[in-house]
């Protein structure tokens, strides 16, 4: 209202024709199967349609900010707003909510996330949204928008539950639980930070295999129950094999792995997840070829030179020094790792190959390859 006061009605073609902005933010409670309930959004959203379009075309911007799962937005937008609306100008938006219960009205003001989706990611009506949730991020689609809400959720939950689960540990050994949290967080280079939320490879190495195996097995020694742990090697093996199902989906036969190492700039073979690939193609009958200039395999010592001579005894037959060797012949080239300067990558690929991308390395979109991410 002009006097800076809000006005409640039950009347959605009053209010409508007395806006021009509505913000659904409506609940999206659990169905008994654990889906969500969006007949509340659908309802709004069929009253917001139909006064609109019985209020003379004028222009409007719809958004949405109740949580729903990826494809919701659209879909309620292919079921009420299919249909143009008279001569006016309706644009929608998806805005998720970032509030926490008891300081809602502070992370409004002052939110810790903002961003919002737009039917195709484009940015038209930014200054909109900044003027109402001060929106400063980049524009996506809603599917993106709606994705993002979910992954700070899923995020949020596990943090806790990992808490939980190292302070329950902590207590049944005589430690401060809510001090090692502490201590862990002074860490802002990797534990509080972005450095390992990259979509891609598995996690390998000597290091967190190893120790969370030896976690979990003290946390059943001491009789604590850790399922968030006890999980983390099963949702990495399960990563791995869909990124086996992607290498094998094609009709390719002829493989080349550009790294075979679990990281760029270590010699380390130990529990590397393109090992494990390796393995299985060629168990499988494919040819492959590996480039990896991190490899020299009469440097390798002790366990890492053991393991490998286990697993792949006649890995020296498949390395090859020369990345247009290895690439040459190949009909898919797997790149795990930044193995050598774009530029020369792609000059060694043709339109024939396939190129599948591990490592979140985009640049490789612009090669002659028909490029596919692994998570993107």
């Amino acid at each position: 209202m002009g006097n800076g006061l809000l006005e409640g009605s039950s009347d959605p073609a009053r209010a409508i024709a007395a806006s021009e902005v509505s913000i659904v933010c409506v609940g999206t409670p659990s169905l008994e199967s654990g889906q969500l309930n969006l007949d509340y959004v659908r309802n709004v959203t069929g009253q917001i349609s139909a006064a609109i379009r019985s209020g003379g075309g004028r222009p409007h911007a719809l958004i949405f900010r109740s949580t729903m799962l990826p494809g919701s937005t659209r879909a309620i937008c292919d079921e009420f707003l299919a249909e143009p609306i008279g001569a006016g100008d309706l644009r929608v938006f998806y805005c998720p909510e970032f509030l926490r219960e008891g300081s809602a009205i502070a992370d409004f003001r002052d939110p810790s996330l903002s961003l919002f989706g737009s039917r195709d990611g484009v940015a038209e009506g930014v200054e909109l949204l900044r003027s109402l949730f001060g929106v400063t991020a980049d524009a996506m689609a809603w599917e993106a928008a709606e994705m993002v809400k979910y992954a700070c959720n899923y995020f949020h939950a596990l943090k806790v539950g990992f808490a939980n689960e190292i302070g329950r540990m902590a207590k049944r050994s005589g430690i401060d639980g809510a001090r090692i949290m502490e201590v862990l967080c002074q860490d802002e280079r990797l534990n509080i930070s972005p450095y390992y939320l990259r979509p891609g490879n598995p996690f390998g190495g000597s290091c967190l295999p190893k120790d969370v195996s030896a976690l979990s097995a003290f946390a059943r020694q001491k009789g604590v129950g850790v399922p968030i742990l006890e999980s983390v090697l099963t949702s990495n093996q399960a990563h791995l094999d869909a990124l086996l199902r992607l290498i094998t989906s094609g009709p390719e036969r002829d493989v080349c792995l550009l790294g075979l190492t679990f990281k760029s700039g270590t010699d380390d073979l130990r529990g590397s997840p393109m090992v494990a690939v390796a393995e299985n193609l060629i168990g499988s009958g494919y040819r492959v070829r590996i480039y990896d200039p991190d490899l020299n395999l009469p440097l390798l010592i002790g366990s890492n030179e053991q393991s490998i001579r286990r697993r792949m005894p006649h890995l020296a037959d498949l390395l090859k020094d020369d990345p247009a060797e290895a690439i040459g012949g190949a009909e898919l080239v797997v790149a795990a790792q930044r193995c050598l300067p774009l530029h020369d990558l792609k000059s060694m690929l043709v339109p024939t190959q396939r190129l599948i991308d591990v490592n979140g390395w985009r640049e490789l979109e612009d090669t002659p390859a028909r490029y596919e991410g692994f998570c993107w």
